[in-house]
This record gives C-alpha cells, structure tokens and sequence, in this order.
C-alpha cells in the first residue's frame, strides 16, 4: 500500500511539472529549477522530485546536463518522441526538412506578424548578429536557433511551432556541425529575411528564405573552411 501512495505522489508531481512545459511557464530551452527548488514547490521529497523528472528525460521533454542542471527540450511527450526519433538524422536530411518548415512560416509570417512579433524578430536578429561576432560557437548556435524560431513563432501556426520545437536540439547540433566546417555568419541574408517580415512582403520573405536555405544546402553539399563565429 505504501508503494501505491509513494507511486501516486510520483505521478501528481510529473503531472505537474509536465503542466509547467505545455502551458510554457518552463519554456523549450530554459533551465527547470533545480532538486531542492521543486521539493519546495511541491512540498516532497528529492527522490520523489528525482523520480518524477526522470519520468520526463523518458519522455524525451527534458534532458539533464552534467554541470549546467535540467532543461526543457520539448513541450509535449509527442515533441519529445519526435525529437528522439531524429536525434541520429543526417545533417542534409534535417536542413531540407527545415528548409520545408521554415519557407513556409517565414511566407506566413510576413501575413500574419503583429507589433510584437516585429519587436521579437528584431531584438532576435540583433542579438543574434551580436553573438556571432563574439562569442562561442556554442553560444552564437543557441541564439541562432532562438532566432530561427522567433520566425516560425511569428507564423502564428501553433502546430508548426510545436513541431519546430520538437527538433530544436537537433537543429541546433546540425547548426554546430555547420559552422565547425564552414564558419558562415549569413548576416545579410538574415538581415534581408528579418526586412521583408517586418514589411509584411510575404513574396520577399519567402525569396529571402530560399536564397539562404539554397546557400547553406551548397555549402553542406560542396565542403568549406573551418572557422568559429569569433574568428569571422
């Protein structure tokens, strides 16, 4: 009997900490507060708390890092199996699935953006331009990827945007192998895609996504210089 309640509690916890990432107060890529953080939240005890995320590293929603804690890796148990099930796809295999995606939001985009969208894609393309011109790989890769999805988000489609969070780890791995062979930045064509969003020429967006997705597929598929973001 005593298992039954210990497992019940287990469940109520993992159910709770499951609402915190589909209603997005955890959001896909933020850190989830640490052990003795949600012992106090819930009022339970750390095996308890250990045992209910582990529930969700199964379910592929978050992943634990050694050193930097727990974070959000998708928004759903389907986000999270689907994020596994492309975790050992080929870099070519993820660009043009991206390439699919990614087009089309931007065209949507351009329709559909609102003044906060705007304000998002800009303060993202700074941040991100920024980032490639100083820091790490590691860290110019993440704030790419947040940009990238700062536009399927302003696409106000709430399934491709599920969809796209679901692969953004392995977006971001394909990103790094990218740059660790190739080392380009595409600030212009980020600038030129951002442009036509912003102006709602839903043509010019869709032009500008395919002339930078055209690039990068020539770049995988013909080989370049290895060069990080801090050295362009």
């Amino acid at each position: 009997m005593q298992q039954v309640q210990r497992s019940s509690l287990i469940a109520q916890v993992t159910a709770q900490l499951r609402e915190q990432i589909v209603t997005k107060q955890w959001p896909v890529g933020a850190r989830i507060p640490t052990e003795a953080e949600l012992c106090e939240l819930t009022g339970t005890g750390r095996n308890t708390v250990r045992e209910a995320v582990q529930a969700l590293v199964h379910a592929g929603m978050v992943e634990r890092r050694q050193g930097s804690g727990t974070f959000v890796m998708a928004a759903s148990d389907l986000g999270g199996t689907l994020g596994k099930y492309f975790a050992d796809a080929q870099d070519r295999d993820v660009t043009e699935l991206r390439r699919t995606l990614e087009v089309t939001a931007a065209t949507l985009a351009a329709e559909r953006r609102d003044a906060e969208d705007i304000r998002a894609l800009t303060e993202a393309l700074g941040d991100r331009n920024k980032s490639w011109a100083s820091d790490s790989v590691d860290t110019a890769v993440s704030v790419d990827a947040r940009f990238h999805r700062a536009i399927v988000a302003a696409s106000h489609n709430a399934i491709y945007l599920e969809f796209y969070d679901s692969l953004l780890p392995i977006i971001e791995q394909t990103m790094h192998h990218h740059v660790t062979l190739h080392g380009h930045d595409y600030v212009d064509e980020h600038v030129a895609l951002v442009d036509a969003i912003v102006s709602g020429d839903a043509d010019k967006a869709r032009a500008a996504a395919l002339t930078f997705f055209d690039e990068l597929g020539h770049d995988i598929c013909s080989g370049g210089p290895t060069q990080t973001p801090s050295e362009q």
